[in-house]
């Protein structure tokens, strides 16, 4: 028997090309993909046609799985001999439970890889204009999560350390219990002054970022219903988002454009359209199928020496015309004397790919 194996595959921050090429290369080849609440559901264009996709996302206090549930099933396709790969949003091995699930598979004897992910608590500070670290203000960051383990007695933050001794704090999972962040870090002694950024949906057409400080955010965020996901970042380094905020400049930032292209040509555009800020929603409205019957062309074809023009009106018709062509035992030297028009210059390209000038 096929003896399985399990890919943890950090899915990256949002922004679907910011997922490795190890992460696409075992997405590739997975017979199952387990996928999470904020891994972008384009990854899962990567999967084989066949692969089987199962939904395990956990949106703020509603899991379709419990965390054992998901074990079990992860344990459950390994062991049938099935290569899976289980997408996590950002880095698996960073708040993202990761850890445990490697954990477990360990403790099945199953065999199993880490693959590591752009995580959203660089990532999404980066693309709100705000770097982490930086000559002017401060050498030194930590990465703290917001949403601790609701079973433990008492708080593992050391909050009188990181208050005075951490010149940038990152709060991954931290929106609702934002109040008791604040609260703490002055108490223990952070300047109320301190600058904060709240962002949302970061890397992502519809990315949002609030500013305020320690003594205003808390306000602020409950003044716009903030809601998860986000990351909260606490420090002087936030002064530069003004400066540095290339993205949410950008002349499409802010707008969801819906692509009604065929599926297999949304794509292209979708990703233009990304390059500019746009959130793009993939819907089509059109499916490119072969005619019920090809006898007509099949016709023509085969009496080309009796037309002057060939019209070809679309990238499809193209592709269509030339694969038929070629069933026909015929190929471009029977176009000899046939002049060619393209309707567009996206026909003209698809028609150059063929090798006719």
């Amino acid at each position: 028997m096929k003896r399985g194996k399990v890919y943890l595959i950090g899915a990256g921050p949002g922004d679907p090309g910011l997922i490795t090429l190890k992460g696409i290369e075992c997405i590739r080849k997975a017979d199952v993909v387990v996928y999470d609440y904020l891994a972008n559901s384009k990854l899962l264009e990567y999967a084989k046609k066949d692969a089987e996709l199962i939904y395990a996302g956990k949106k703020g206090g509603d899991h379709i799985y419990s965390q054992s549930q998901i074990n079990s099933i992860i344990i459950k396709k390994a062991k049938e001999g099935k290569v899976l790969a289980r997408l996590k949003g950002g880095d698996p091995f960073l708040f993202g439970r990761g850890g445990e699930e490697a954990e477990e598979l360990a403790a099945s004897g199953i065999c199993f890889e880490i693959v590591p992910g752009v995580t959203s608590a660089i990532s999404v500070p980066a693309y709100a204009g705000i770097p982490l670290t930086h000559r002017d203000f401060t050498s030194n960051v930590a990465f703290i999560t917001g949403h601790e383990d609701p079973t433990k007695d008492e708080s593992s933050i050391a909050w009188d350390k990181i208050s005075t001794g951490i010149g940038t704090l990152v709060f991954l999972m931290g929106v609702k219990n934002l109040p008791q962040i604040v609260k703490n870090l002055i108490e223990n002694g952070r300047d109320p002054k301190t600058p904060v950024a709240i962002i949302r949906w970061g890397t992502l057409g519809k990315q949002d970022t609030l500013t305020g400080t320690l003594e205003t955010i808390a306000e602020l965020a409950r003044g716009k219903n903030l809601t998860p996901p986000a990351v909260t970042v606490v420090g002087e380094v936030v002064r530069l988002r003004d400066k540095l905020n290339w993205f949410e400049t950008k002349p499409l930032f802010g707008r969801k454009i819906i692509v009604t292209r065929a599926r297999s040509q949304a794509s292209e555009f979708s990703d233009l359209l990304r390059e500019y800020g746009a959130e793009p929603i993939e819907f089509p409205t059109i499916d490119v199928r072969p005619p019920g019957s090809f006898d007509a062309l099949d016709e023509a074809i085969d009496n080309l020496e009796r037309y002057d023009w060939l019209i070809l009106t679309s990238v499809n018709g193209v592709r269509f015309f030339f694969e038929r062509l070629k069933v026909r035992g015929r190929d471009i030297r029977d176009l000899k004397g046939i002049r060619i028009c393209a309707i567009g210059p996206r026909t003209a390209e698809e028609i150059d790919r063929t090798g006719i000038r």
